[in-house]
Formats: C-alpha cells, sequence, structure tokens
C-alpha cells in the first residue's frame, strides 16, 4: 500500500500489522471462524481470508513482514547531496532561468548520482522529503518591468477585444443575433 506523504508504510506501521496478522494465525490453529476474527480484530473478513489461505500452505511463517516493497533510489547521504546541488540554483547547472522543474531536478539526479527517476519518481521522492511546488514569492530576475508594462498598455487590449457587444445580446439560442 502506498501513500501520498509518506511513500509507503513505516517500520513501525508494518510491525503492528504483522502482528495483527500473528494473532489471526493463532486463531487459525484454534480453528475460529474468519468473521470472528475480522471482528474482533476490526479487519476486513476478506484479509483474513487471503492470511488464512497463505496460513495453510506456508503456516505462521508466510504472515510474517517481508519489509519495504523497494529500498530507495537514492540514500539520505545522497539525497543530502541532492539537496545541496539545488540549494546552488539550476543557473549553477547550467539552465538559464532560476526556476527548478521536475525534468530539471530528474537530469541533476541523472548527472550527479547516475540513478534514472520518472518525473512522477522525482514529485513523490521531493514529496517524501518535505518539498512542495511552489510559486516564486519574487519576480524572474529576467524581468522586463518596461516591456511588461508596455505589452499591458499596448498588445492586450487588442488581444482581449472589446468587453461588451456593439448590439444588445439575446439569452436565446435561436436568436439569429447569437450564431
Amino acid at each position: 500500500m502506498r501513500y501520498a506523504q509518506g511513500g509507503g508504510v513505516s517500520d513501525e506501521r508494518r510491525q503492528f500489522r504483522e502482528e495483527i496478522r500473528m494473532t489471526a494465525a493463532e486463531r487459525f490453529a484454534v480453528g475460529e471462524p474468519s468473521s470472528v476474527i475480522a471482528k474482533e480484530l476490526r479487519v476486513s473478513v476478506r484479509s483474513v481470508q487471503r492470511w488464512r489461505r497463505a496460513w495453510d500452505k506456508g503456516g505462521p511463517r508466510a504472515l510474517r513482514s517481508v519489509g519495504s516493497a523497494s529500498p530507495p533510489r537514492l540514500s539520505e547521504a545522497q539525497f543530502t547531496q541532492l539537496e545541496r546541488e539545488l540549494a546552488k540554483g539550476p543557473v549553477a547547472h547550467g539552465w538559464p532561468d532560476q526556476r527548478w522543474t521536475l525534468s530539471r531536478i530528474k537530469t541533476v539526479i541523472g548527472r550527479r548520482f547516475h540513478k534514472s527517476y520518472t518525473l512522477q519518481g522525482v514529485r513523490k521522492l521531493l514529496i517524501r522529503h518535505g518539498f512542495s511546488c511552489q510559486v516564486p514569492a519574487r519576480r524572474a530576475v529576467e524581468r522586463d518591468e518596461e516591456k511588461v508594462t508596455g505589452w499591458v498598455k499596448e498588445t492586450w487590449p487588442q488581444v482581449e477585444g472589446p468587453r461588451r457587444r456593439s448590439m444588445r445580446g439575446s439569452s436565446s439560442r435561436t436568436s439569429p443575433a447569437s450564431r
């Protein structure tokens, strides 16, 4: 099971779930019905039935936790190095502006650690370590206020067009004026 903010189940939670399965295994040995076990352990009957099938095949050992689904590709030490690289800024890594994107971070990870991530993998990695999507608090360094002001005054009114119609509107869809 995966969680958006945590990247998976913690070790404590995994241990807690394993204890529930071991309690169920003790009750399987006694011969209790799945519905009673599910109700008392506060889990679904379907889960208890799945555990019972595994228990029938391999005993209590089959209900043990096998650990994390996959180890993280970047160790904590490597992620600390990545944070230092990100703190240098995109310009230090060869991009023309001061904006980090997922694809740029993916490229830095590939160059620095020789690891391949998908864009969603980079996103999950950053969220797991407390990063979030942000809008810059300041304007871009490259921004030219005079050009922006000129564009807003001259070009935008031509693109936007007039707000009101020159003639009265009609709410009827069959009106020739609305076509």
